[in-house]
């Protein structure tokens, strides 16, 4: 578990007087500016985020310290962290990406197949990227093909679908 997950991006500038364009990695992506100030990645700086309105591809907002389209042009591309504290707690069955990425996954049988290098959502529900020792396995993440999910344990159980190959 980390002290901190991440929950946007900035995509650029939007306007000229400062706003940002912010992309949410949250459910609902208006929560982003519920968590208090927002850190970057390495915690050099921190920003209380006000949003403005909603943009194509994602939201514009007002960041703190950022008042020109220069500033807010040179942040493009910064991954924007919360304290783990300041985020809800989730369900039995759900789970913060950042917590699954590094599990052990082992098959039905107790086989290890790899670990969690990422998760991955394009749009028809999330998919661990696995890394081992026959390469890289994509499983949907499902209660079918993911039974179990033990973070105590640090492992996951998954019965992937048969392969057509």
């Amino acid at each position: 578990m980390t002290d901190r997950i991440c929950v946007g991006a900035i995509a650029g500038a939007f306007g000229v007087r400062g706003e940002v364009r912010l992309k949410s990695f949250c459910a609902q992506a208006e929560d982003i500016a519920t968590y208090g100030p927002l850190a970057t990645e390495d915690g050099r700086r921190s920003f209380a985020v006000r949003l403005t309105r909603p943009v194509n591809g994602g939201l514009g907002a007002r960041l703190s310290g950022v008042e020109t389209k220069e500033q807010a042009d040179a942040l493009k591309g910064t991954t924007l962290w919360a304290d783990r504290a300041a985020l809800p707690s989730l369900p039995d069955d759900e789970f913060y990406h950042a917590d699954l990425i590094g599990l052990e996954v082992v098959d039905t049988g107790g086989a290890s197949l790899g670990r969690v290098r990422a998760v991955h959502d394009h749009g028809a529900g999330d998919i661990l990227e696995i890394y081992g020792a026959a390469g890289v396995l994509l499983v949907p993440f499902t209660r079918a093909a993911v039974p179990t999910v033990d973070l105590a344990a640090g492992r996951i159980v998954a019965d992937p679908p048969e392969s057509d190959e």
